[in-house]
């Protein structure tokens, strides 16, 4: 009887309030490992992974640097730039993320 009223309560809150259901916001972090390389990894907020999700490094003007994807395991390493630079994560419309190089540290 009470399995019956909790999965009534479940559906209800899913029928009440469907953002909750489909949130997907994206998580994505880097990090200068101080070997000469910049480690980075994503995600998304409701556990999917960011396997495949483009990575894009752009240098000041505009200019793409390097292009590749997140492994399987939802990572990637990169050499440092030289140059000022920022990484963003291409997971789709409303979904792009761009860290300045400034701003990762060790």
């Amino acid at each position: 009887m009470i399995g019956k009223y909790l999965v009534l309560a479940v559906a209800f809150g899913f029928l009440a309030f469907p953002g909750l259901s489909s949130a997907h916001t994206p998580l994505f972090s880097c990090f200068d490992n101080a070997y000469g390389t910049i480690y980075c990894e994503g995600g998304f907020s409701d556990g999917s992974s960011a396997a495949g999700v483009p990575i894009i490094v752009k240098d000041a003007s505009g200019e793409v640097i390097m292009k590749s994807e997140l492994s399987r395991i939802s990572d990637i390493e990169f050499d440092k730039p030289e140059v000022d630079y920022v990484v963003v994560f291409d997971g789709g419309e409303g979904h792009v993320i761009e860290i300045p190089g400034s701003r990762i540290f060790e």
